[in-house]
């Protein structure tokens, strides 16, 4: 499995205004960094691949937009970016993820783990006991939900310290708290 190259985030909502203005909901932690003035993001397709088109040398690429504003609204950010000008234009990018290269991302912190780095990591109880492989997560109101594959089946654990005691990226290991009885 190879790494991605981008990371989802921010979700375009709506146009804002006749300008050229978007909503965007913001889906990183420093979005105060990432959304900044001057700043660059990358255009991704609703369902937050990137969005590719094809450049005059015949090659594809993925469209850069640069953020020229960018100020608080409700929970998220009006964003006005130089690629857009007016309101048709806007909202064209309704429902659109915005992506940023990970080499261009601040570094994680070490408690940090990008979701996309638990897909496939083994989960284990505090003993080492092998309990099953995260296939998936899932972003719920209750928080992050990691889909883990077991013998018996699928089973969803919340990503919380009380239940995910570890996270260890070079081991490839969650180390799940079984004694609450999630797993049985």
């Amino acid at each position: 499995m190879s790494e991605p190259e981008y990371a989802i985030v921010g979700l375009i909502r709506k146009a804002q205004g006749i300008r050229g203005e978007v909503v965007v909901e913001p889906l990183t932690d420093k979005p105060d960094v990432i959304f900044a003035s001057g700043s660059r993001v990358f255009a991704g397709t609703s369902s937050g691949d990137p969005a590719a088109v094809e450049n005059a040398r015949g090659g594809e690429e993925v469209p850069t937009l640069t953020i020229s504003d960018s100020r608080p609204f409700k929970k998220g950010l009006i964003i006005q970016f130089e690629e857009l000008q007016d309101r048709d234009s806007a909202e064209l990018w309704r429902g659109r993820y915005l992506l940023a290269r990970f080499s261009e991302l601040p570094p994680l912190q070490q408690d940090q783990v990008y979701l996309h780095d638990l897909i496939g990591m083994k989960a284990i109880s505090p003993g080492g006991e092998e309990i099953g492989t995260v296939a998936t997560f899932y972003e719920l109101p209750q928080g992050l939900m990691l889909d883990v594959q077991t013998p018996r089946g699928s089973v969803l654990i919340p990503y919380r310290p009380e239940l995910v005691i570890r996270t260890d990226i070079e081991a490839r290991t969650v180390v799940i708290n079984d004694a609450l009885g999630l797993i049985d």
